[in-house]
């Protein structure tokens, strides 16, 4: 046999099925009954996209861009809270600079920037400075 014969008889089903269609669906080429549930299905399919590839894209806190891998998800709202300079605050312990170095470098009194870290601390609901610092650490220390 050769392969006309089996395009013959799948050109037959096609005939058929066409025949059995209404003349609007065979018109407008879609074969779907309910266009307003397809059009949500599409919408939910892009917002899930979107909310996936939010997690790629970057992050501005403060003056500063982050890289969206690093952040944990459910610290965006609370990320987004922080003040520039408790992000300039946190960035700098990012770095594993000490709260004299990051106070001398930001040109405000040390006291000042145990503020801004205790700040940090209440908005983000991290337990304590380590949990701060190691959150700072993700967001911040250079990847190499």
């Amino acid at each position: 046999m050769n392969g006309n014969y089996t395009g013959g008889i799948a050109s037959a089903a096609q005939d058929a099925r066409a025949a059995r269609e209404p003349e609007s669906d065979r018109r407008q080429g879609l074969g779907v009954e309910d266009i307003d549930g397809l059009a949500q299905l599409i919408a939910q399919i892009k917002q899930r996209e979107s909310e996936r590839d939010a997690s790629r894209r970057e992050l501005q806190l403060g003056e500063f861009l982050v890289e969206g891998w690093r952040v944990p998800a459910d610290r965006i709202a609370a990320l987004r809270s922080l003040s520039r300079t408790e992000v300039a605050v946190m960035r700098f312990l990012g770095w594993g600079r000490a709260n004299k170095d990051i106070a001398s470098l930001l040109n405000i009194h040390e006291n000042t920037v145990r503020t801004h870290l205790n700040n940090a601390i209440g908005k983000l609901d991290v337990d304590g400075s380590r949990g701060l610092a190691c959150l700072a650490g993700l967001l911040f220390h250079p990847v190499e």
